[in-house]
């Protein structure tokens, strides 16, 4: 039986390790709790928060990639942004999600019975910057943050001092999408939430890996940015779902980089 793994950050953040290596968070307030993110859908995340906790759930949703928000479904009360309305409808079908996983250890595992059925996002609240979230004592802000794709954005747990970034900024930041900016562009957002968070955040929450970052992680993405732009790059092939494009820094098998610096990017040449 498919059961997932939890880990009780502080008072009121869980995270939540779910099949294909993705990480969910569930944030209690006094009144109700949020769910950041959902996951691929395989198994019933809806049963495990409510082991979790028996205050009403809202769904959060960084993006809306298959490893984010395909187990959204379960719930009543979904926000994401709806310029990631295009990805979601492309990744939400059962047939995406179960060709995924071919040469992965559950593709022999996991059935159809597994996935939580897809739904339309037409049922989706949007969700963007500036807007807020109390759940009783503890409150939410997003933070738009267009690069990884165009609907992306960055969460904020006020009182907690944390950060969730998904995969808005994070170790090996995917960038070479149709629907990703261009490279200048992600700067520019990047250079913004720096800004508009600087002071506010002590603790990084990763979506990926084991979850946590580093409290520079934006700056020293943004420094690969720059890097990318100039040249000054090792430009690693790199192929994903046939897709080619390049790695920035050269790394190491633990996809750590080999120049000891921190934060990578995946681009395309023609997207600079």
């Amino acid at each position: 039986m498919l059961k997932f793994k939890t880990e009780k950050l502080t008072e009121h953040i869980t995270r939540i390790h779910a099949f294909c290596g993705e990480l969910m968070y569930l944030v209690e307030g006094n009144e109700r709790a949020a769910l950041l993110d959902t996951g691929t859908g395989i198994g019933s995340l809806k049963a495990c928060v409510q082991e979790l906790t028996d205050k009403p759930v809202i769904v959060l949703l960084t993006h809306g990639h298959v490893d984010h928000a395909m187990g959204a479904p379960e719930f009543d009360e979904v926000y994401m942004n709806r310029k990631d309305d295009y990805i979601y409808k492309v990744h939400c079908p059962l047939e995406f999600r179960l060709a995924g996983l071919k040469g992965s250890p559950l593709a022999d595992e996991v059935t159809e019975a597994d996935m939580i059925p897809p739904v339309s996002c037409d049922s989706f609240l949007d969700m963007k910057g500036g807007d807020r979230f109390d759940l009783g004592g503890i409150t939410i802000e997003i933070y738009d943050c267009p690069g990884h794709t165009k609907g992306s954005v960055v969460m904020l747990v006020a009182e907690e001092r944390a950060v969730l970034l998904g995969d808005a900024c994070n170790y090996f930041t995917f960038l070479f999408d149709d629907y990703s900016t261009t490279i200048t562009e992600y700067e520019e957002s990047l250079r913004k939430l720096s800004k508009e968070l600087a002071g506010k955040f002590d603790t990084v929450y990763l979506s990926h890996g084991d979850g946590n970052g580093h409290k520079e992680i934006m700056e020293d993405v943004i420094e690969v940015c720059d890097d990318i732009r100039e040249g000054n790059t090792d430009d690693i092939p790199f192929e994903f779902m046939g897709v080619k494009a390049f790695i920035a820094k050269d790394i190491a098998p633990d996809m750590t980089r080999k120049d000891g610096g921190r934060g990578n990017i995946i681009y395309s040449k023609d997207r600079i």
